[in-house]
């Protein structure tokens, strides 16, 4: 009993730490310091993106322009330093576009953890039925019992970590998103690279969505996993009640770490990307 208490305490607090990091914003996460780092890398390549910026700018006209006579165009010339001024101005204050993409979408996780109704995910226990069978065993009928409970918890425990790892990847992306942001967004200089600008702010977008969707994944296994695996035929063994419990309580917890593992998937096929 103290296996199964021990492991489902540990997947308690992981979907607990879940709920607070799906909350919190990259600029205060773990103090802070990540993020400071980042914005200094931000600014450092921002001297790059500069750079960049004019070599698209003129990769772009020498694409688009027959020759020299059509710059001397009008249109031509006010569409490319429009062009020019406007990816200027990005990478000058990319940080503040991606800070509000994130702030946008952030809205929409919070309304959607706020509307569910749960305060920090579900807290699994023992049900009632399951700790007096366990109770009751003798000492010989203990010793199977303990491996079923061992590996039972062992195999939660593992559940528990991969999915945490999952959730702090995806605040890991976005830190990465936010340091190297000059050099993509550079490309909105030329029209023949523009797309790779637009392709970067998508997945950066699709990356903060990542959290919409993990929190609907620990919604929808919350009330999935309201009630408790069915106790089965209480004239079989300890044992094997115990391990049937376990493996159904085991598959609930894989449908969670599939769902939420398969996030950035799912997000992917949502933005066409």
């Amino acid at each position: 009993m103290q296996n199964l208490n021990s492991a489902l305490e540990t997947w308690s607090s992981k979907l607990a730490e879940i709920w607070t990091l799906l909350t919190q914003n990259p600029e205060t996460f773990k103090g802070g310091e990540i993020w400071r780092v980042m914005v200094t890398i931000n600014d450092a390549l921002k001297a790059i993106g500069y750079g960049l910026l004019v070599l698209f700018f003129a990769a772009g006209i020498v694409k688009t322009c027959g020759s020299f006579t059509d710059m001397k165009k009008p249109e031509h010339a006010v569409k490319a330093f429009v062009r020019f001024a406007l990816a200027q101005g990005a990478v000058m204050y990319g940080m503040e576009l991606m800070t509000a993409i994130f702030s946008i979408i952030q809205g929409v996780v919070s309304t959607i953890m706020s509307q569910s109704g749960m305060a920090g995910g579900a807290v699994t226990e023992l049900p009632a039925e399951i700790v007096e069978k366990i109770e009751s065993v003798g000492m010989l009928e203990s010793i199977p019992l303990w491996i079923v409970t061992l590996l039972g918890s062992l195999l939660i425990t593992v559940m528990s970590f991969i999915m945490i790892m999952s959730v702090y990847g995806r605040m890991f992306k976005l830190y990465m998103y936010t340091a190297l942001a000059p050099i993509p967004i550079s490309t909105f200089a030329g029209e023949p690279t523009q797309s790779v600008g637009k392709n970067f702010v998508r997945s950066y977008a699709g990356v903060c969505l990542e959290g919409a969707v993990i929190a609907l994944a620990c919604i929808i296994f919350s009330v999935f996993a309201a009630s408790p695996p069915a106790i089965s035929d209480s004239s079989l063994s300890t044992v094997t009640i115990v391990w049937n419990y376990v493996g159904e309580l085991i598959f609930n917890l894989l449908v969670l770490v599939g769902a939420i593992k398969a996030s950035d998937r799912i997000v992917k096929e949502i933005m066409g990307l």
